[in-house]
């Protein structure tokens, strides 16, 4: 429709770097209270994410190495219902950081900003200052994107 309506339309298409691996338990934990998540609920989930331990084995022919059990205290499993799950609350605050003129489209680690402006310097502007915006949030949240895999396309409508 913004095409029709003779608007410029851009998007950048996100490549988050290891994004449910660098998943901090203690922010999660945090968004999940302040959207509304608590009780046993809550308690079950914090128990589940306190709660996991790894270590490293170093094996060779004749001996095997064992580091000190540690705690994880980053990442979401994956492969399971719980891991995209809690990506998404994870990044759910990400839309209101980019306000007007982007449009946030999140489906679990894949994030795409969809910008339009009438106007050719400040849609280019505005692909700018997202980006930042963008980059400024991935940073405060323990993220990061894989520019070699983060692209920019713009839209245009054929007669």
């Amino acid at each position: 429709m913004s095409l029709k309506n003779k608007l410029l339309v851009g998007g950048i298409f996100c490549d988050l770097q290891k994004a449910f691996d660098c998943v901090d338990h203690d922010l999660l934990l945090s968004k999940m209270q302040w959207y509304g998540i608590s009780g046993k609920g809550f308690n079950l989930i914090q128990s589940y994410l306190n709660n996991i331990y790894q270590r490293v084995i170093i094996s060779n022919k004749s001996q095997q190495y064992f580091s000190e059990w540690e705690p994880i205290r980053y990442g979401v499993p994956q492969g399971s219902i719980l891991g995209p799950l809690f990506f998404i609350l994870y990044i759910n605050d990400l839309p209101k950081t980019m306000a007007t003129s982007a449009n946030a489209v999140l489906f679990a680690d894949d994030t795409s900003l969809i910008i339009t402006n009438p106007d050719l310097m400040e849609f280019t502007n505005s692909i700018n200052t997202k980006s930042i915006k963008l980059n400024r949030w991935l940073k405060s949240n323990s993220l990061s994107l894989n520019i070699d895999k983060t692209h920019f396309l713009q839209f245009f409508y054929k007669n």
